[in-house]
């Protein structure tokens, strides 16, 4: 297992624990993140084989907390597996692993594991995770860092975070289209963290719900980030093209995400 090097409590850094949108690329997970700072290790959505990822940094049990943007399998799946290394590590006098949720996601998760539930005596959930169901107009604070949220526009409701620790602040889109909430969130950020899930000449063909590289280096320009990191993308585009696109729209440093790549903010 890697480790992670020391890091300043007044620093943010991300690993990606998963770049793929909702079908995985080829050795690749589905969207996952690993915010540290502050004091805190916190996982931001947890799609599919994001926990395999996360178990070469660290394990499940040396995090703060999870938060899921929304309740689509690729970005909360690995939850249930992440649930039995949970059950049967070494957890820290039983502690329970904070997990925000957003309004309606407990009871779709509680559902969707009905099926094989009763196989625990103890409450399948709740016998590992502190659930939690945030309030998208609140801030949470876990340690040292603030963690706000703004609805996109997705197909079911769907929420952008930001993460800020001091002077340093991270903006993740998760799923989204185009949309002025997002800019705001993203005002001024240090990182900005984009879904990119459109071909370049692809359009949806009814409601939005996601959006291209360029468009992503669009929202970046009228919210002033510092930086702009495209993720959320599909087997059928290259890092070059993404970059070219993204590259049309804002003129600060841009960059595409990959497994396990590291982002500093400083």
């Amino acid at each position: 297992m890697e480790t992670s090097p020391s890091l300043s409590t007044a620093t943010l850094r991300v690993t990606v624990l998963g770049s793929s949108s909702s079908i995985p690329r080829p050795g690749r997970a589905c969207s996952g993140y690993l915010v540290e700072g502050g004091g805190s290790a916190i996982a931001t959505d947890f799609g599919t084989g994001a926990l395999s990822n996360l178990r070469r940094v660290m394990p499940s049990e040396r995090l703060d907390a999870v938060v899921i943007s929304h309740m689509h399998a690729d970005h909360f799946i690995d939850l249930i597996p992440m649930r039995y290394e949970l059950k049967y590590g070494p957890r820290e006098n039983g502690r329970r692993l904070k997990l925000y949720l957003p309004p309606g996601g407990e009871a779709m998760l509680r559902h969707m594991v009905e099926a094989f539930a009763r196989e625990s005596k103890h409450d399948f959930i709740s016998e590992v995770f502190e659930v939690h169901t945030f309030d998208p107009h609140v801030p949470i604070r876990i340690g040292e860092t603030t963690v706000r949220f703004a609805q996109t526009v997705h197909f079911i409701p769907t929420f952008a975070t930001r993460y800020e620790v001091e002077r340093s602040s991270l903006c993740y889109s998760s799923d989204a289209a185009p949309d002025t909430n997002l800019t705001e969130l993203a005002r001024d950020t240090n990182l900005f963290l984009c879904e990119s899930t459109l071909l370049p000449n692809e359009r949806e063909p009814a409601a939005r719900g996601h959006m291209s590289a360029a468009e992503a280096g669009m929202i970046a320009h009228r919210a002033a980030a510092e930086r702009l990191v495209l993720t959320h993308y599909p087997t059928e585009t290259s890092p070059a093209e993404l970059y070219g696109e993204a590259e049309s729209k804002f003129d600060g440093p841009i960059a595409v995400a990959d497994d396990l790549d590291r982002l500093e903010i400083l």
